[in-house]
């Protein structure tokens, strides 16, 4: 009928998107991404700091020598916090900053038919409907469904942790995040991002991260210094009303006995101490992004790990053999 809109064409798995529809999937469905790529924000990192059970009580403890007219020790420690807050604000947020330079450095493209003509595009730049062209040692860069493929394996490892190559054929499916290991194959790909069944894992890891035993440990002292304070407070004010005392007078001496409680150079040789190692870590190649995963690590016994191909190579090998008359070890040549 004329003036109606033409229909939307369906790709072609011989000459795939136009340019044009590729454009508008992308603004339809987004950049294919696990997560959105975020500002690196100086005040989110500010923040971060503050999340410490033992440093909110330096505040408060400030607070309430500011209320009560303690200048020098308020001065005291608003220093310690300040000097606390402080390191890890610097050294967190250079080792994000260095991250995210060393993510905008690495660009990883694919082969994709565009107007029938194979075309190297960005990674995140795939969409659905795409058709890709992948060959040893491409990565996948979406879910997506074989066309046609010819000695086609594909190693799994990072979704099944299986180390051998699997084969595929016409009609299989392929994740994003294997890898081709040999032979060649046509995809048509139908989920990008979040979409994938590995963006739908990386998606729930990072709704609630885990709480590092380091962490954990702080906060219950912090819990364990706080509840110790409040029962010192409630005991002092009630035994010194008891005596006749005046309320205002025994309420703000309670208080101040409180404050003198907490420690206040805590969390500032914490602070220190987490900064120098990292910055002897750094020296040696490694870019701590997160001041307490360093405590983290060091607690550790015991390291268990299965990632094939990035500490184990997955290959079978023959160390020695035993004789069959004393048992001995012989040494395999």
């Amino acid at each position: 009928m004329s003036g109606c809109a033409p229909e939307a064409r369906h790709p072609d798995a011989t000459e795939g998107l136009s340019s044009a529809e590729a454009e508008r999937r992308l603004l339809e469905h987004g950049r294919n991404e696990l997560r959105e790529q975020q500002q690196l924000s100086r005040w989110s990192v500010l923040v971060a700091q503050f999340r410490s059970p033992l440093l909110l009580l330096l505040v408060f403890a400030a607070v309430i020598a500011t209320l009560t007219g303690q200048w020098v020790d308020a001065a005291i420690v608003g220093t310690i916090i300040l000097v606390s807050a402080g390191f890890g604000f610097f050294r967190e947020y250079n080792a994000q900053a260095a991250a995210v330079a060393l993510q905008s450095r690495i660009l990883v493209h694919t082969a994709a038919l565009r107007d029938g003509i194979a075309k190297r595009i960005p990674i995140e730049e795939v969409v659905p409907g795409d058709v890709v062209l992948l060959s040893a040692g491409s990565l996948v860069p979406a879910d997506s469904a074989i066309v046609d493929a010819r000695d086609f394996f594909l190693s799994e490892a990072v979704l099944t942790g299986e180390s051998f190559p699997v084969e595929k054929s016409a009609g299989d499916r392929v994740f994003l995040g294997t890898n081709v290991r040999s032979g060649a194959a046509r995809c048509l790909v139908d989920a990008t991002g979040r979409a994938t069944a590995f963006g739908k894992i990386a998606h729930r890891l990072a709704l609630r991260p885990p709480e590092t035993e380091f962490d954990r440990g702080i906060r219950r002292f912090g819990y364990l210094l706080t509840i110790a304070m409040l029962a010192m407070v409630l005991l002092v004010f009630v035994a010194h009303m008891f005596r006749g005392r005046p309320a205002v007078e025994t309420l703000l001496f309670a208080v101040a006995l409180a404050v003198g409680l907490s420690p206040e150079l805590l969390p500032a040789i914490l602070s220190v101490n987490l900064a120098r190692a990292a910055t002897a870590m750094s020296h040696r190649g490694v870019l701590v992004r997160h001041l307490n995963a360093i405590e983290n690590l060091g607690s550790m016994d015991v390291l268990c790990t299965d990632k094939t191909g990035t500490l184990t190579r997955g290959v079978i090998q023959v160390e020695g053999a035993f004789d069959v008359r004393a048992g001995s070890l012989r040494r395999a040549a």
